[in-house]
């Protein structure tokens, strides 16, 4: 058998051990607040409710072994850890080692024990930061408990979330795509990739895309409306602005071109298009109807603390979608008035620059949930250098410091290892915890800690410039 037999064989055998458990006791569920872990939750979930299994959900920023202390003294017999756990799996088995645990994870693990209630592709030597997302994982299991299971959709969703989508997908994720297609749950045609398709005007989605970045119109709202009237597309009708799902297919090949050639000094000037993974069953012009934007939603409401309404869209509930998509606006504006806040003290004290590092201490000033995502934006901002170190850090109300380390975009970030950077930085601090994937990192710092692990991770970073 292959790898990936092995692994297939491996979440049969973890289903096996988890139809052995008593059905009336309720099962403790507890994830990741990010797209991921909202979309592995919610898959979880359906199957609970299919079997008619009583659960409760926790939704976590991150793992610590003060969280896992509190939840083994919470009077359940089963917990089940999705998205999250593999760092923390042998502190999970000694806290609980007198019940039931799972753990349905993707991240890369250090102590790589093989068990039936440890259910992760990188025990096997497949690359859960590119091959599967953690929704994938928690698919195939449930699969492997009931294969009526609906939810491929929702765990394509959770892969494009997690970054794994360039120019299509590798083996497990594209395996599950193909049921999500064969399933008429979603569609795959080749287009511009940009984002904001169905929701936002023509001419805006333009000004603010930088990925890819499109010269003299990104960011320049009278460059955009120049190089429409030069292709010959009009952004507005009698009935109100156009969108890029409004243009005809002669409209569409004319702005391609175009872009194209504006990027023709671009070393790929033609990635502008990729696939474009629309859900055929949402409402036209509807966050949900785009694959990107679906994700993007369901981030905005693991950030504000809203996790249940993401859990809500993905189960279809129609009441969760239309507060989900409300819950987009004040994200919106959580990361204006953050972006705001960064531009303000540029200069300031709060954030340090130098060549190849950016650290930026928002402290009280930008939510702990939001700092990573900020840190993305960044990353990809053609403000920074390629290359740029960018670390964030916010407090909480636990008086402690959320810390996410990012680099701006760069051709070779497979050379780059962020994970293991901020788990040598945590050691030589002492303490705190650190999770993420190599191109997305973060860790939980104690709040009496901020100043030398900033002073630490200047020293670290700087050794790692490339």
């Amino acid at each position: 058998m292959d790898k990936y037999e092995l692994f297939r064989e491996h979440l049969r055998e973890s289903a096996k051990e988890f139809r052995k458990i008593d059905k009336n006791g309720a099962v403790r569920v507890v994830s990741h607040l990010d797209c991921d872990g909202i979309c592995a939750c919610s898959i979880l979930i359906k199957l609970l409710t299919s079997e008619n299994r009583r659960y409760s959900i926790s939704i976590v920023q991150q793992l610590s072994e003060e969280v896992l202390e509190e939840l083994s003294k919470e009077d359940y017999n089963t917990f089940i850890f999705t998205d999250l756990g593999s760092a923390y799996f042998n502190s999970i088995k000694k806290l609980f080692h007198n019940k039931n645990f799972f753990i349905l994870d993707h991240h890369e693990i250090e102590d790589k024990q093989a068990s039936p209630y440890h259910i992760n592709p990188n025990l096997f030597g497949i690359d859960g930061g590119k091959e599967i997302s953690g929704a994938g994982v928690v698919y195939l299991f449930c699969s492997s408990l009931d294969k009526n299971i609906d939810m491929a959709h929702i765990a394509v969703i959770g892969a494009i979330g997690d970054v794994q989508e360039e120019n299509g997908f590798q083996r497990l994720n594209r395996d599950i795509l193909d049921i999500a297609v064969s399933g008429k749950k979603i569609e795959v045609k080749k287009g511009l990739r940009i984002f904001g398709a169905q929701t936002k005007p023509i001419h805006k989605v333009l000004e603010y895309c930088s990925d890819p970045y499109i010269p003299g119109v990104t960011g320049s709202e009278s460059g955009v409306i120049q190089f429409l009237d030069q292709v010959g597309i009009n952004p507005k009708t009698e009935k109100g602005w156009r969108k890029l799902i409004h243009l005809t297919e002669d409209e569409m090949k004319k702005l391609v071109t175009a872009i194209i050639l504006k990027r023709s000094a671009e070393k790929n000037p033609e990635d502008v298009l990729g696939n474009v993974y629309t859900l055929i069953e949402e409402d036209k012009e509807c966050p949900l109807r785009d694959a990107k934007e679906f994700s993007t939603l369901l981030n905005s409401c693991g950030r504000l603390n809203k996790a249940s309404l993401g859990i809500g869209v993905c189960l279809n509930e129609e009441k969760s979608k239309r507060k989900a998509i409300n819950n987009l606006n004040e994200y919106k504006k959580e990361i204006v008035k953050a972006l705001k806040w960064h531009t303000e003290n540029k200069d300031s004290d709060c954030i340090f620059k130098e060549k190849g590092l950016m650290i930026i201490n928002a402290k009280d000033n930008i939510m702990p949930s939001m700092i990573g995502t900020i840190a993305s934006i960044l990353s990809r901002s053609n403000n920074i250098e390629e290359g740029t170190y960018i670390m964030s850090l916010a407090r909480t109300e636990e008086n402690t410091v959320k810390v996410s380390l990012r680099i701006a975009s760069m051709s070779n970030i497979e050379d780059v290892d962020l994970r293991q950077i901020i788990t040598e930085i945590i050691k030589k601090v002492g303490c705190g915890d650190s999770g993420g994937h190599p191109q997305a990192a973060g860790a939980i710092i104690p709040s009496e800690k901020e100043e030398e692990f900033i002073k630490i991770a200047k020293n670290m970073l700087r050794k790692n410039i490339m």
